[in-house]
């Protein structure tokens, strides 16, 4: 049959009926006291080949409600299937026939779906028959695959009506979007009944959908009026076999491989010790005897577990499909989905040999490391992580530091490590030996190059955060100028493709700005990203795209000793200190600098510009032409040694604040470019946290934002009368200079680290896959077209060496083979 049309704001309850109508049909007449619009409540009864008359009955009492006859009985799964195929509602809800809907059942479930388009599934508070004791109000589940309920038969005093997710509803009373159910191909038909619907639930958690419990959607329930017209032991059988299929479908690699084994071994010495059999029946060591007698009496119920463990090897070559196309959708991993699991270790039976088995089992096969482990934050940087350290890798160690208290993280630099800490380790890794790293991972965030020197990650299942801060591609237009055209061009090729590449893998990104926003989303357009499945989660695409600028320490900078004033040679106590709070690279403008303290110089002496660091902590970071451009025009000038100060190293992070304090304005100029229209100067957060006025060249993100709240000083770009001004203003107009350092102050809260990278923290608590990177090609329509990148020749990598050695020698050409993987480049 064609699926029918979804009609908004429909609700369809759907009844499976065996041999039970006058449940049903008490059932169905409840809806005359239910709280929601008749012309929007949709009754179907599917009757799954009752034999007894149970459709007609149920067409007599209840003339408003379809009756669907399944023609076999293909247990609760497929009657519920069925139903659903029948469905117009937009949403299709489940009660079971021996339970009964309360006044604001549908109602308080409608609203939440409505309200919230991330939550897939309402659970209902389910109640006893008299609405005394619990029947469902949470759902638990086992490592071992078997939900439960631990509140059952508990009091209702109403410490459960908080609304919260869980992994799973009750399939007595359950809502889901029907679109959604549909999509996720419904209750397993394989389970026939029981646990379909954790495995429901489970399955709609991994592919990013929430199942929220909403404790004003209220049924009564009979509970287990089915199953009375069977044995317990068939009961049991279905349990054991149903956890085997729900474990295999739901969990990934890598608890599947810790859960599995165990559980199957425990599945038979529940069946024993359930019923005390003797399982040394055929051991050899056995006193002789009986050898002649092919038979041994055994309880049915001993035989469950063996019986649910070749059910569920029947059923794997149709399991494997099932399995490989839904870890390729996954979206949340284990890790993420454990808490919600709530008692996972519980051995859920009580017998001393079953728990004795148990324990030996959680320690054999590491269960309760893995089950209660933490998500596991691997960070990548590709700059060194060392005393001096550039912007790149002090970000990538605030970002560990503060995912640290929630989760197990590990710091990489693929570039060399040798600092430590408390919270997280430090380590170096690269090439090959970042498969262990990265395989250990849940959550990968790194900068630069990672996919290039670890490709088997673009088509990995990890959750992958590229941190876009710095667009390196606009970077490479000025800093590769000195490497030829070819060198350039092949060095903004290169880059562009790697960046590219981080757009189409990553699950979520981080830029520095809004403005940088807006450009990142014009890229991620042209790569396909903007596509509906991403944009109906959520139409801001913050779900994509963050902004995360680079941060403050919260605490406030302490000086430990002077840093410049007094300690450099020819700087004085109470000299004027200008200061250059980074490295010197092509899209500077120091030059202009150097001219307007040339000029101020006349007028006030005591004046002196401080140039933080020359030297790049990174080795593959080359001193730029500016630099030495920079160095020559002070000498020229005579200014260096008097006015102009060049620290030709790089100051240890630590140790930052002794310079800082010993500022009295920090400085910031650059020439007008592109790569300044998107830039985010890092140095200048360390003048906010100084409270230092701040004079900085008008065009890039902070020029904005210094001119907005009365920072200090904005100039046009190569001005220097201009900035000789604002640097004259900002020395030595105090009213001016304080009301500066006042608005600094207040606004640097702004720019906290944990303030600024809550969006990442946030999303690292629930880490999933990007909605349009876990649904296959098709379903969509997102292109997935792999541009390779700038075809390369072996001519052409000859002549391109042949530019880098004319750049900068052997240790250039070697350094630049291996950045064309490797390097990330950063300001300071």
């Amino acid at each position: 049959m064609s699926t029918p049309a979804v009609r908004a704001g429909v609700v369809t309850v759907v009844l499976v009926n065996y041999k039970g109508a006058d449940d049903t049909i008490t059932a169905l007449k409840a809806f005359d006291d239910v709280d929601w619009p008749v012309d929007r409540l949709e009754l179907v009864v599917v009757d799954n080949d009752s034999g007894d008359g149970s459709s007609e009955r149920i067409r007599a009492a209840v003339p408003g409600a379809l009756v669907v006859d399944s023609g076999s009985n293909t247990g609760f799964a497929g009657g519920c299937n069925l139903g659903v195929a029948h469905a117009t509602g937009e949403y299709v809800a489940f009660l079971n026939n021996d339970a009964r809907p309360g006044e604001g059942w549908v109602r308080a479930a409608v609203e939440v779906l409505e309200q919230d388009a991330t939550i897939g599934s309402v659970a209902s508070k389910v109640l006893d028959w008299d609405g005394n004791l619990i029947d469902y109000v949470d759902g638990s589940l086992t490592w071992f695959g078997m939900g439960y309920k631990r509140e059952v038969e508990k009091p209702d005093t109403g410490a459960w009506d908080t609304a919260k997710d869980v992994l799973f509803g009750t399939g007595a009373a359950l809502f889901v979007r029907t679109e959604l159910y549909r999509e996720v191909g419904g209750f397993d038909e394989r389970f026939f009944m029981f646990y379909e619907d954790v495995d429901l639930g489970w399955r709609l958690n991994l592919l990013g959908h929430r199942v929220r419990y909403v404790p004003g959607s209220v049924a009564y329930h009979k509970h287990h009026v089915t199953m009375k017209k069977f044995g317990n032991f068939r009961e049991s059988y279905l349990l054991e076999r149903n956890a085997l299929l729900a474990m295999y479908k739901n969990y990934d690699d890598e608890s599947l491989a810790r859960a599995l084994p165990a559980a199957m071994a425990l599945a038979v010495r529940r069946s024993v010790a359930r019923t005390g059999v003797d399982a040394t029946t055929l051991d050899l060591q056995r006193s002789p005897g009986g050898d002649d007698v092919g038979t041994v009496e055994i309880p049915k119920m001993a035989l469950t577990g063996p019986y649910a463990i070749d059910y569920f090897v029947e059923q794997l070559p149709s399991l494997l499909v099932t399995r490989r196309e839904l870890q390729g959708k996954r979206r949340r991993s284990d890790r993420e989905l454990f808490p919600l699991f709530r008692e996972t270790i519980e051995p859920a039976y009580g017998q001393p040999a079953y728990l004795a088995a148990h324990e030996v089992l959680l320690e054999a096969f590491g269960i309760v490391e893995h089950f209660t482990a933490r998500h596991r934050i691997l960070v990548v940087t590709g700059e060194p992580l060392l005393e001096r350290m550039a912007g790149p890798a002090i970000r990538a160690w605030e970002i560990a530091k503060a995912l640290a208290p929630d989760h197990d993280v590990r710091l990489v630099s693929t570039a060399g490590a040798k600092r430590t800490s408390p919270d997280f380790s430090v380590e170096y890794a690269a090439g090959t030996g970042l498969k262990e790293p990265t395989g250990w991972a849940d959550v990968i965030i790194f900068q630069g190059f990672l996919l290039e020197t670890a490709p088997w990650l673009k088509g990995s299942g990890k959750v992958i955060v590229a941190d876009i801060y710095d667009p390196m591609h606009l970077e490479q237009l000025e800093q590769a100028r000195d490497l030829g055209p070819d060198g350039r061009q092949n060095a903004i090729d290169v880059t562009t493709h790697a960046l590219n590449e981080q757009l189409r893998r990553a699950d979520f990104l981080l830029c520095a700005s809004d403005k940088q926003r807006d450009f990142w989303l014009g890229q991620l357009a042209g790569q396909g990203r903007i596509s509906p499945a991403v944009y109906d989660e959520d139409a801001n695409l913050d779900n994509l795209l963050a902004v995360v600028p680079f941060g403050i320490e919260d605490s406030a900078p302490v000086q430990r000793q002077h840093g410049i004033k007094g300690t450099v040679p020819g700087i004085g106590p109470d000299d004027k200190v200008i200061l250059w709070g980074g490295g010197i690279y092509n899209w500077f403008d120091p030059l202009t600098l150097i001219r307007a303290v040339d000029r101020l110089k006349d007028r006030h002496p005591e004046v002196r510009l401080f140039f933080l660091g020359l030297k790049h902590p990174n080795p593959g970071v080359p001193k730029m032409r500016v630099a030495w451009e920079t160095q020559e025009l002070s000498r020229e000038l005579g200014l260096t040694g008097r006015h102009v100060f060049f620290n030709e190293g790089w100051v240890p992070y630590e140790e930052r604040a002794d310079f800082l304090l010993d500022a009295d304005v920090g400085v910031s100029t650059h020439f007008q470019h592109v790569e300044t229209a998107f830039s985010f100067r890092t140095r200048i957060l360390d003048y906010l946290w100084a409270s230092l006025p701040i004079v900085a060249t008008e065009g890039d993100t902070f020029g904005a934002l210094i001119r907005e709240h009365g920072l200090g000083r904005t100039v046009p770009a190569q001005d220097v009368e201009a900035l000789e001004a604002a640097l004259e203003e900002m020395l030595f107009d105090e009213p001016a200079a304080a009301a500066a350092r006042a608005a600094v102050a207040d606004y640097a809260a702004t720019f906290g680290w944990s303030r600024v990278l809550s969006p990442l923290v946030e999303f690292c608590r629930t880490p999933r896959r990007a909605a349009d990177l876990a649904v296959p090609v098709g379903v969509t329509g997102q292109p997935r077209a792999r541009d390779r990148g700038p075809k390369r020749s072996v001519r052409a990598d000859v002549a391109l060496a042949r530019d880098y050695l004319r750049a900068g020698g052997v240790s250039e050409v070697s350094r630049r083979a291996w950045g064309r993987v490797t390097r990330v480049t950063g300001r300071g």
